[in-house]
């Protein structure tokens, strides 16, 4: 598995790859008090059908649309749709549009790099960046263009409750290293309704480091973000107060405080192995340098108590009133106290309970048959679509409350060769607002899809 990629569950091989679970109640705790605890939907949609086209084969009543492709020309005659199609959210616009700004994740040997746009440029020598296409209700394609450029490593990020992105730089590289003449490493702001209104500023009180994703309570207006670091030192879990709650676009310009979460007893969140383990009391410690000039942050003094690390630290969404954030693995080899193949946390703020809801792995919660994670995202049928990354085919994965799961897509863009075949695997995976289609990205050859069918089924 790419060491950069992506976030939490998934398998490979199969269709229709069974799932043990020993705690079935432990999913269906994902979705308590978000829109998809409603959801219809509790077992696959049948066998994927072979794409005569050979794009992206689906179940029967399933269609997909190709909305983007990499080196095509963007709508807006800015230059070609660039390489490395990654994070991405499906915002509401006016009139039953969709607004859907998509990451980039290039680094500097990117094929197609973000076009520099004046305005929209924080470092011409950055090759990263966001698109911002526009849909209407039948998600034709009504524009498309640079959101904002010249950043590095565009990963994951997360939607604001004012229906801006947050797209995170995974990367800490500083200015000088490889050509760039500016520090990375940060959270920007996009307004895909308006790219200038929030140009590229970078958010520099939410912290320097190698970001992965967020997730913003839309009640306390409390940003909590994830450090993607798969070696040691492992990252941290944070959270930002801002100085301006949940002030609309532009706010988080205020600044605010950056804050790293300590565990009691736990210096390595990998140690806990057991669904329901619930720890109470957690602190939250001020990071002493947000921009880590000379140290990363990770490597900071937290004091006599240190600070609780974890490997691989990913997906981060909210539900109901609590945060939920992911490890995608850990590995003692790496340096991890134990290994898994997946957890998800869940941190609920007003009682300061952290709780570890879900392990993945051999033994454990749910047992799977590889290990390839990438992004996840709640489904309007009450479950997971999960991306994944891995050798051979690629799979958009469905996994439902009861711990069932199937397969959604497979993609069948072999961009290696007959002997040795490679799939590009799938990231972005998102959901309208209304739920009627999921839009999901190849990574490689850089497509947007979006699917539409019986979701209710």
């Amino acid at each position: 598995m790419s060491a950069t990629r992506r976030q939490i569950l998934a398998g490979s091989g199969a269709l229709g790859v069974g799932v043990g679970i020993a705690f079935t109640g432990a999913l269906s705790d994902l979705f308590a008090g978000t829109a998809s605890a409603q959801g219809l939907g509790h077992e696959g949609y049948g066998p994927l059908v072979p794409d005569p086209n050979g794009l992206l084969d689906l179940p029967e009543g399933f269609r997909y649309r190709v909305l983007s492709r990499e080196g095509d020309p963007l709508r807006s005659g800015e230059g070609p749709v660039p390489s490395n199609h990654d994070g991405m959210t499906a915002l509401p616009a006016h009139g039953g549009r969709v607004h859907l700004v998509r990451n980039h994740e290039n680094r500097p040997a990117a094929a197609h790099p973000v076009p520099t746009v004046e305005g929209l440029t924080y470092d011409p020598a950055g090759k990263g960046g966001c698109t911002a296409l526009t849909l209407d209700s039948r998600n034709k394609v009504l524009s498309e263009r640079v959101a904002i450029a010249g950043t590095a490593v565009n990963c994951a990020g997360g939607p604001t409750p004012w229906h801006t992105w947050l797209t995170c730089e995974e990367t800490e590289d500083k200015a000088g290293t490889n050509g760039y003449e500016k520090d990375h490493g940060f959270v920007f702001e996009v307004d895909p309704s308006d790219p200038r209104r929030t140009g590229a500023v970078p958010l520099t009180a939410m912290g320097r480091f190698q970001h992965e994703a967020i997730a913003v309570d839309p009640h306390r207006g409390i940003v909590y973000e994830t450090e993607d670091a798969f070696l040691k030192p492992f990252g941290l879990f944070y959270r930002f107060l801002p100085r301006k709650p949940l002030g609309g676009v532009g706010s988080l310009r205020a600044g605010g405080r950056l804050q790293a979460m300590r565990v009691p007893g736990v210096a390595d969140l990998s140690s806990v192995q057991t669904t329901g383990a619930a720890f109470d009391g957690i602190e939250w410690v001020d990071v002493p340098d947000p921009l880590a000039a000379r140290t990363p942050v990770r490597l900071q003094d937290f004091g006599p108590r240190g600070i609780t690390h974890a490997q691989k630290l990913e997906g981060c969404y909210w539900g109901g009133q609590c945060v939920y954030f992911v490890s995608s693995f850990a590995r003692g080899a790496d340096g991890s106290a134990a290994d898994h193949f997946g957890q998800i946390w869940r941190y609920d703020p007003r009682r300061r309970r952290l709780t570890l809801v879900v392990v993945f792995g051999p033994d454990t919660d749910v047992q799977l048959p590889g290990e390839s994670p990438d992004n996840i995202c709640l489904a309007p049928s009450g479950g997971l679509m999960v991306c994944e990354d891995g050798n051979g085919a690629q799979h958009v994965f469905g996994v439902t409350r009861a711990g069932e799961v199937y397969a959604m897509a497979r993609g069948r863009q072999n961009i290696g060769t007959p002997e040795a075949p490679e799939w590009g695997e799938f990231a972005g995976v998102t959901f309208s607002p209304d739920g009627r289609t999921m839009y999901v990205n190849c990574y490689t050859p850089g497509t947007t899809f979006a699917v539409t069918g019986p979701w209710r089924r």
